[in-house]
């Protein structure tokens, strides 16, 4: 097959034309900001853990570092938290704003949701943030039979 001198041009351009672009495009995914409504699901710790605060699980984007953790005592997770880029966040004061409702119900969490109360435990856990409105707030959530029990909540 024999390249004409026009598509040996043709290629040229798009080539060039596609550099062009490219970094453009790299620079504007980055500028993305944060979804309205999120949700990351982690696993509980299998039995035998070491004693100690054990990292049950990670997550970690261009946005943040969320980890949910466990207070281990004689290989039995005693108490699950999340902590947020490191940190143990403060706890929200008062009740969940009324905004937070349609991001908890596209994550299927029952609305309104049943706090837990004492040690935070669970077959699965959640984490849901919502971004909607102000204030933005992480929601770390249980699993206890068929329900989501909220544990703990922080403005982000």
């Amino acid at each position: 097959m024999q390249i004409t001198w026009g598509r040996a041009v043709l290629a040229a351009l798009t080539a060039g034309l596609f550099w062009a672009v490219a970094p453009d495009t790299a620079e504007a995914a980055n500028k993305k900001e944060a979804p309205a409504c999120a949700q990351i699901s982690f696993r509980p710790l299998v039995p035998g853990a070491p004693d100690g605060e054990q990292a049950a699980g990670l997550y970690k984007s261009r946005f943040g570092k969320i980890e949910v953790k466990a207070n281990v005592k004689g290989g039995e997770a005693q108490d699950y938290f999340m902590t947020i880029n490191g940190k143990r966040p403060a706890a929200f004061g008062g009740p969940l704003p009324k905004h937070v409702e349609t991001c908890l119900k596209a994550k299927h969490v029952v609305v309104p949701v049943k706090s837990q109360t004492g040690a935070c435990l669970g077959g699965r856990f959640r984490v849901v943030v919502d971004r909607s409105a102000a204030p933005h707030l992480a929601m770390f959530f249980g699993l206890k039979g068929k329900e989501w029990h909220l544990c703990s909540a922080t403005q982000v």
